[in-house]
């Protein structure tokens, strides 16, 4: 049998091993800043690129796409050469994935703190980087199905079997909840709304986290650890079960997101109960994972990268045992909107995510370089202080998240809430923040001593290089199974047929949930007295959505006698039908805002944007001073409004003609509101006289616009009676 020898690209690798490092550092800083956020709300003050609504996305895109995108494929890369026994199949479109990546983070580093926003969580970048994402992404694809395709290994390795699932979903993914009107050139309106839009940001919400924190880790955990322990995998059925239960069960679940929203039932109860399902799929992973080590707890004891790996495969454990758990309506209802829901994605983030790259990254670094690790201690000591800092990060948000639903939920006899003003749960939790933040600096302190031992072991080792290679060509693969095959063993070795099978496998329960969520009108009633923004309106909403104030407020009042009591009505699908994109939010750091209309004045508005603590005793929202001076940009409304028509939003051509005459009639009356407070009154007119020719009337400024936008929260349908006062179609 011929003998063909080849190079493995490890340069790839080493590539993507470096670019880990560097934006794990950056995307756990930026985490570290935020947390400090929380206890020094004006930290930032009057910087508008580094406010928390800001930094927020560009954390989250950070950790997850740069951190963790580029631990995938250093991972990948180096485990399907291996697998494949091939180099990659093209080194050029190795090169342009990794060099496409890295500009795109780059790109998302520069737009999100400059408020280029969609506000649509895990996937905030606007529609050119969407482009530029779903390009790379593909070439990354063909790069791999290339490399299947001339491989010299016959089946494919269940490693294999995830990376080709994770490639296929997340485009499948990408491309859906991306679909976009651009309006310029960084800015878009998603074409879903509301109801819709909600369903379908969190089917890839939630498939984000599965096929890409998940689904790919997991096929390094099938590589890596039994390479590091020297192992056959625990069960080779264990993980065909493992592989096509969980991509079936997971493309299900995204509604348990959207529990007690104005989400129809069907979809949330379906949502409930692949959840629950997941479960089984979810620990055979597990299992699979742990009981791999049989036989090698002895080297786990001193081996710094099997101890990273066998915290991470616990974590993923406890990880998605709390998933399903928490997408049970009676928890939901508890846990949702509070830090618990931090405390939990943050399990696995740290935890699954964080100590399997590093487990990876002080396996591979040696090997690349031909050394051995810098300092075994040195690891040793970034796992112990890695392991403390994440059980000093979760545990004081778990307390933090009973405690806020304790909180929100308590009545007096007479009927009324207990604690009746949201900023008193806010104080009582201001403790565990102080100790998240330890626990973020803890954890960052671990990854800091990575990389330096990293570094001094490079230092120490040779130049990384291609690796020699040899194994004997594939001959001719039959097409037929052969006599004693089993089925999957059969499809191991037809690459093509596993992705289609894979494929349809994860279309199956998009199509079911979403599909009739968009084409049957009757799943979302409409209501006649909703009608669209007023021009002045919708600036007011960009504006909302560019300074993230999503990531702090709700727009959602669920159905419970304690939100009702609280916030006002609860909210109707028919009332978000305008909303491109929707707002109802994941967190509520402050009190929910959609029934805000009409509830404050103006000047209550105006004063709480310039210094929050002033309206708000105890509040720990920064402050947004340059709303209150920055000129409003009114140059695209019109185009706004038209792309808006485009959607279905019902604007006549008299709407749109007349925009710039309606926001300045809407504006003039929310300043001559403004004027019935004697301190502004003053502070503007001398403001007028100090600004000569270059002052901005104040109707013509951002904050007029928001504040015409929170007036309108909520105000389309009136209550009466406990009933809904609106002509439903």
């Amino acid at each position: 049998m011929e003998v063909q020898q080849f190079y493995y690209d490890n340069k790839i690798v080493k590539n993507f091993l470096y670019a880990t490092m560097l934006w794990g550092v950056v995307g756990m800083l930026v985490g570290l800043l935020l947390a400090f956020m929380f206890l020094f709300p004006n930290l930032t003050d009057g910087i508008s690129w580094l406010s928390f609504g800001r930094l927020r996305p560009l954390h989250t895109n950070a950790v997850i796409f740069a951190f963790v995108g580029n631990a995938i494929f250093a991972g990948v890369y180096y485990s399907s050469q291996r697998l494949l026994k091939a180099r990659m199949f093209s080194d050029l479109l190795s090169k342009i994935n990794f060099w496409g990546w890295q500009l795109i983070i780059v790109g998302a580093a520069i737009t999100l703190p400059l408020g280029y926003s969609t506000s649509k969580e895990y996937a905030e970048l606007e529609w050119p980087f969407d482009i530029a994402i779903a390009l790379i992404w593909v070439v990354f694809g063909w790069n791999l199905i290339g490399t299947l395709l001339k491989r010299r290994q016959r089946h494919l390795y269940v490693a294999i079997w995830f990376y080709l699932a994770t490639f296929v979903t997340v485009a499948v993914l990408h491309i859906f909840n991306s679909l976009e009107l651009p309006v310029s050139g960084l800015k878009s309106y998603s074409v879903y709304a509301g109801v819709q839009d909600a369903l379908v940001q969190w089917w890839y919400g939630h498939n984000a986290v599965a096929f890409f924190l998940t689904t790919p880790f997991l096929g390094l955990m099938y590589y890596f650890v039994p390479k590091a322990a020297n192992r056959p995998v625990y069960s080779y059925r264990l993980s065909i079960v493992h592989f096509w239960s969980l991509i079936f069960i997971y493309i299900w679940a995204g509604p348990h997101h959207l529990l007690y929203t104005a989400l129809p039932e069907w979809a949330q109860n379906l949502g409930v109960a692949f959840s629950v399902m997941l479960l089984m799929p979810s620990w055979g992973g597990m299992i699979n994972g742990l009981l791999t080590l049989r036989g090698a707890w002895d080297k786990v004891r001193t081996d710094p990268v099997l101890k990273f790996m066998v915290v991470a495969i616990t974590g993923y454990g406890m990880a998605t045992f709390e998933g399903p758990m928490l997408s049970l309506k009676n928890v939901n209802a508890i846990a949702h909107f509070t830090d618990w829901i931090i405390a939990h994605v943050h399990v696995g983030a740290l935890a699954w995510n964080g100590f399997l790259a590093f487990g990876m990254i002080y396996y591979l670094i040696p090997r690349l370089v031909k050394t051995k690790l810098y300092s075994t201690a040195l690891a040793n000591l970034h796992f112990w202080i890695g392991t403390l800092g994440i059980i000093m990060y979760a545990l004081p948000m778990y307390v933090a998240g009973f405690t806020q639903a304790s909180m929100w939920k308590q009545f007096n006899p007479d009927g009324t809430l207990v604690y009746g003003n949201f900023l008193e749960t806010v104080s009582e939790i201001m403790p565990m923040y102080w100790m998240r933040a330890i626990g973020g600096t803890l954890f960052i302190a671990g990854m800091l001593i990575l990389v330096y031992n990293i570094i001094a072991t490079i230092r120490k080792g040779s130049a990384v290089t291609d690796e020699l290679a040899e194994a004997p060509a594939l001959q001719n693969v039959s097409k037929r199974r052969v006599a004693g095959e089993g089925w999957h063993t059969w499809l191991e070795r037809k690459p093509i047929k596993l992705t289609i099978y894979a494929t349809i496998a994860i279309l199956i329960g998009g199509i079911v949930q979403i599909v009739p969520t968009i084409m049957v009108k009757s799943n979302i009633p409409t209501i006649s007295s909703v009608q669209p923004y007023t021009p002045l309106e919708l600036e007011g909403r960009d504006i909302y959505i560019r300074e993230g104030c999503v990531g702090c407020h709700s727009q959602m009042v669920r159905p419970f006698r304690s939100e009702v009591e609280r916030y006002g009505e609860y909210s109707k699908a028919g009332e978000f039908v305008y909303d491109h994109p929707f707002l109802w939010g994941s967190k509520r750091t402050g009190p929910d805002l959609h029934r805000v209309g009409g509830k404050y004045s103006d000047n209550w508005h105006l004063n709480h944007m310039y210094d929050p603590q002033s309206t708000s005793s105890g509040s720990i929202m920064p402050a947004y001073q340059w709303l209150i001076k920055n000129k409003l940009d009114k140059s695209l409304t019109e185009t706004k409004m038209k792309a808006m028509v485009s959607l279905g939003v019902p604007y006549t051509e008299d709407d749109i003609a007349n925009a710039q005459q309606s926001m300045t009639e809407q504006g003039t009356k929310i300043e001559k509101n403004l004027y019935s407070d004697p301190d502004f009154a003053d502070t503007y007119e001398a403001d007028k006289k100090a600004g000569g020719q270059d002052f901005v009337e104040m109707r013509n400024r951002e904050i007029v616009a928001v504040i015409a936008y929170l007036q309108r929260l909520g105000t389309d349908i009136k209550v009466k009676d406990d009933e809904v006062t609106s002509n439903k179609n």
